[in-house]
């Protein structure tokens, strides 16, 4: 109930309001079935516009992060959370990934779409990564399309970091359903599911129109964030009068 709350009444027509996204292709989602909806992610209202366009209910696996947070600020974006329905997957450790899988499937077997980013994690500079293949997986084990999302202008309207978001124009852009029946009963095969995540995420730059980076969203992160810190230490200190 609250999900359709935020989506009717509070969040939705707010977001129309500010944003006015521009929608196209969006006659590729089905009005019914299981799917998964495969986009890349640029800030944080992604998780909230989307939702807000779409005719059908769809569920995100957001990452565990979002409902442990400390004091009233991270109960509240808890409460937020699990009342529109999103799930919350644990990142860390090796069996994490098993989890998010665990989770959509069970989404995807009651026959709703399902929401994910193939990165793994926000982009930090607007360009788009490479992505992981647990939506192969699902997608394989399930049986169902892949509708390919592009957000466009959400970076700029709120960046990584940017607590309250600018008016900047947006555009989400679905593409035609990606079908990888051709694939059944591979999907404990490497080279497979790394071709279907290509495949995915070559549709996704097709529609956004980013620039590739063929290297992991996370590692990336990790890397600019040593390199700054580096910078950082090696910054002369000023002389004290």
């Amino acid at each position: 109930m609250f999900y359709y709350f935020l989506k009717y009444v509070l969040l939705g027509p707010l977001l129309r309001l500010v944003f006015r996204p521009r929608i196209e292709g969006l006659e590729h989602v089905p009005s019914s079935g299981a799917a998964i909806v495969a986009g890349n992610h640029l800030s944080f209202s992604d998780h909230f516009l989307m939702p807000a366009i779409l005719k059908r209910r769809i569920t995100f696996l957001a990452k565990a992060e979002y409902f442990t947070g400390p004091g009233v600020k991270g109960r509240l974006t808890a409460f937020f959370f699990r009342s529109a329905g999103q799930i919350p997957v644990d990142r860390s450790g090796k069996d994490a990934g098993q989890a998010a899988i665990r989770e959509g499937l069970g989404v995807l077997s009651r026959g709703e779409l399902l929401g994910i980013y193939p990165e793994g994690t926000r982009s930090h500079d607007g360009r788009l990564y490479k992505g992981k293949v647990g939506v192969a997986v699902m997608a394989l084990k399930a049986g169902i399309p892949v509708i390919p999302c592009a957000m466009i202008g959400t970076f700029e309207a709120q960046p990584p970091g940017k607590v309250l978001p600018r008016i900047h124009p947006v555009v989400i852009r679905f593409g035609k359903p990606l079908d990888f029946s051709r694939y059944a009963g591979m999907e404990d095969e490497k080279a497979i599911l790394r071709a279907v995540t290509d495949e995915i995420m070559y549709t996704i730059l097709s529609l956004s129109e980013q620039e590739y980076v063929d290297q992991y969203a996370a590692v990336a992160k990790a890397e600019d964030a040593e390199r700054k810190a580096a910078e950082k230490r090696r910054l002369p200190r000023m002389p004290l009068s």
